[in-house]
């Protein structure tokens, strides 16, 4: 397939903002300028011709990692391709690094104790490896951000990007823990290929996404998707990066019966999460109401709830994803602990398990409000760490 060749800047348009501004942050001694590229629903690129060359107030300074991260756009390329893409992104990464740098992100594939390496604890309290976002330069910053859209959905990469960004609002605060974007971490887990299995990390404070890729399949399990505070203001924005999954969860929950309520809703206060971090291969019960008893009416809430999680990935890792869900959804369970009035904000607690797939969103009443503190895991037990196409953890 014949690309066009791009010499241009990165635009994407969001709600979080349509700007992309840089400053200079001091790390390992030298001055580096950090890129705080916006998320998007929608990305896109805007084309500026080879004329155009960059200069040192652009968010780009590197016209080739540009490039690379246009040809990693799945989203405009053929499903064949997807594979690709994300090496062509990791290698771009990879590339823009020192020799120092590209030594420090690596790890072999066999070094499990890095792949299960792993928190939503925060800065001070986990101690992670690989390198620090704050630590990259704009070039390195900006490419691994291509890594990401790569590899998730546009609505996939937005979530995350609001749930890393939340941290920002915690920043600041003193003590032994640190708070911040800056402070999310890189590792890259087995050299990027488009044959053999490889995996990679980028995680801090409530927020991992552990991805493991061996040719065209794709598990993003485990993933930790939570977010502190749950809502924060951007630009003069309103941001809750996990609005749209606490809203459907309610609307499945407020749809049952009395019947079904006796059965789904377990408690009235909410619980932890049981398959957390540091939880790999142990299994969860199924509780709560299955999907066959559901009405289809329901079974359609369900599967948009589960549509967040199995719809993270890329568009064809998506497809393949939610085919295999919607398959299961008669032998998915719903469980829900904690109020079902959405104006009751004492937090809430709910579960998803099926063949293929745990899910679990839970408030936290530590440091304020429950309903403004949400811890999440997304499982598959059958292919965490890409089990299911031999690249699991035994």
């Amino acid at each position: 397939m014949n690309r066009p060749q791009i010499t241009a800047l990165l635009h994407q348009p969001s709600q979080i903002g349509d700007t992309a501004t840089s400053n200079t942050l001091v790390s390992r001694g030298k001055a580096r300028r950090r890129v705080w590229p916006v998320a998007g629903a929608m990305a896109s690129l805007l084309i500026v011709t080879a004329a155009c060359s960059s200069n040192e107030n652009s968010a780009i300074s590197s016209t080739s990692v540009v490039t690379t991260l246009a040809t990693a756009n799945t989203n405009a390329i053929e499903t064949s391709d997807a594979t690709q893409a994300i090496v062509v992104a990791a290698n771009a990464f990879l590339d823009s690094l020192t020799a120092g740098e590209r030594e420090t992100v690596l790890f072999d594939f066999s070094d499990t104790t890095q792949r299960q390496n792993w928190s939503n604890l925060p800065e001070g309290l986990f101690q992670r490896s690989g390198l620090m976002w704050g630590n990259l330069d704009g070039d390195s910053q900006l490419a691994w951000l291509g890594v990401l859209q790569s590899v998730l959905s546009d609505t996939g990469y937005e979530q995350v990007y609001g749930e890393w960004h939340a941290d920002d609002a915690l920043a600041g605060g003193g003590g032994r823990l640190i708070f911040g974007s800056d402070y999310y971490w890189v590792a890259v887990i087995g050299e990027p290929s488009e044959s053999t299995a490889w995996q990679f990390q980028f995680g801090g404070h409530h927020v991992t996404v552990n991805a493991t890729i061996k040719g065209e399949n794709i598990s993003l399990t485990p993933s930790f998707i939570g977010a502190q505070p749950a809502v924060y203001d951007s630009q003069g924005k309103k941001i809750r990066p996990l609005g749209s999954i606490e809203d459907d969860a309610y609307k499945l929950v407020n749809s049952l019966d009395n019947t079904q309520i006796s059965t789904a809703v377990l408690g009235d206060s909410l619980i932890d999460l049981v398959l957390g971090p540091g939880q790999d291969g142990k299994t969860i019960k199924d509780q709560g109401i299955v999907g066959a008893n559901l009405t289809d009416e329901q079974k359609v809430l369900l599967l948009s709830l589960i549509a967040h999680y199995g719809g993270l990935v890329n568009k064809e890792g998506a497809a393949i994803r939610m085919a295999e869900l919607k398959a299961d959804l008669d032998n998915t369970y719903f469980a829900w602990y904690g109020p079902t009035d959405t104006s009751n904000k004492s937090g809430i607690y709910f579960r998803v398990t099926g063949p293929s797939i745990v899910i679990e969103y839970s408030g936290q009443e530590m440091g304020g409000s429950a309903a403004d503190h949400i811890h999440g895991i997304y499982r598959d037990p059958t292919n965490d760490y890409g089990a299911r196409f031999g690249a699991g953890i035994s």
